[in-house]
């Protein structure tokens, strides 16, 4: 019995470690694309100025349709909050399908955003432009990149979720897919005002 007691103890320790170990390599990545993500924006920074001659931020962009973009990013993060709420409750279906409905926002965002460079590109204005447009491109379109890539997380996790239930492992993972996702949110909160507002003036 006593030995039962210790590989219990041992057992709980185990799990708990793997916890730890999961979620401080979970924020040392987040570290690192802060790192990146502060390049692009210092990069950005420094060729706001640079268009060869060509469109700035005031004729190219149109700040009613980037707030729409803006908007559901935002509304994706209330309603992943709300799938975390059903996470602690331990309501399977409720995660799912919270997770289901920030899987859309997302989706619809991603859309906006390749729709927006489609246009540019459309119009002339590519990455191959200017210096500026070549900044806009590589520091919007990395963000699109990680919301893209945390859309298939999304759709990984709801597989899961549906298959293995809310298990310790599955509340680890979805734990760490909302600080990605809360993450993201906020570099695009920066995006917003330091690319479109910015440029507005």
């Amino acid at each position: 019995m006593a030995h039962a007691a210790i590989t219990h103890v041992h057992g709980h320790d185990h799990g708990h470690d793997d916890n730890t170990r999961t979620t401080l390599g979970f924020w040392i990545y987040l570290m690192s694309d802060c790192l990146i993500f502060a390049t692009l924006f210092a990069t950005f920074g420094v060729l706001a100025n640079a268009t060869a001659g060509g469109p700035g931020a005031k004729q190219l962009f149109e700040l009613p349709y980037v707030l729409g973009e803006t908007l559901l990013l935002l509304a994706s993060s209330v309603t992943f909050g709300m799938a975390m709420l059903g996470l602690h409750a331990q309501r399977r279906a409720q995660v799912i399908v919270w997770l289901a409905i920030t899987f859309a926002f997302g989706a619809g965002f991603v859309g906006m955003e390749v729709n927006e460079f489609a246009k540019l590109i459309a119009d002339g204005a590519g990455p191959h432009t200017s210096a500026y447009l070549s900044a806009y491109f590589t520091l919007v379109g990395t963000h699109g990149l990680h919301v893209t890539a945390g859309l298939l997380w999304i759709a990984i996790m709801m597989h899961q979720t549906w298959k293995f239930g809310l298990t310790g492992a599955i509340r680890r993972r979805l734990a760490c897919l909302s600080l990605f996702w809360h993450f993201l949110d906020l570099v695009w909160i920066c995006v917003f005002t330091f690319v479109y507002l910015r440029g507005m003036l």
